[in-house]
């Protein structure tokens, strides 16, 4: 079910890039950028992904997300997993890949913000400071609990069980 966003819910898109290592499933992850992320780890990590734009594709939005916060582009056969509200309200949409990317090599874009707080000084922060790829076990530790059901459906379209 292709979604054209229509802003209301606030709606993302994104891409969960998977592989298989002798035999096991890997998900490529990503960390989000900036310092109120800089210490976490355990239930930080998402799959990359942001908001819509108004009236654009959901596929669209995820694959210009995915470059936005990577630097590459992705292309495959796109599985559509079932969207996800996340406890913030938002509304998740996911497409699976398989694919490879070399983790250490992504370049994500910059965002803007005061920093420290209240010093009235703008610093840059790249959106993604890294990225990972992960076991299902090890992305279900990593990722946002909104996110984890994404895990459960890529292993079921799969074949693949726990």
């Amino acid at each position: 079910m292709r979604v054209v966003c229509n802003m209301s819910p606030k709606t993302s898109a994104g891409i969960l890039l998977y592989r298989i290592v002798e035999g096991e499933l890997e998900v490529f992850l990503v960390h989000p950028g900036g310092p109120y992320w800089e210490k976490k780890d355990e239930g930080s990590w998402s799959v990359p992904k942001g908001l819509f734009e108004e009236g654009e594709d959901s596929l669209e939005a995820a694959r210009r997300e995915f470059w936005e916060e990577t630097g590459s582009n992705v292309k495959g056969d796109f599985m559509e997993l079932k969207p996800l509200k996340q406890p913030s309200g938002k509304i998740v949409y996911v497409w699976a890949v398989e694919g490879n990317i070399d983790a250490a090599s992504i370049e994500s874009n910059l965002f803007t913000m005061e920093w420290p707080p209240n010093s009235g000084k703008e610093q840059e922060f790249p959106e993604v400071d890294r990225g990972g790829w992960f076991t299902i076990p090890q992305a279900r530790e990593k990722l946002l609990k909104g996110q984890v059901g994404f895990l459960d459906e890529l292993q079921k379209k799969l074949g693949i069980v726990e």
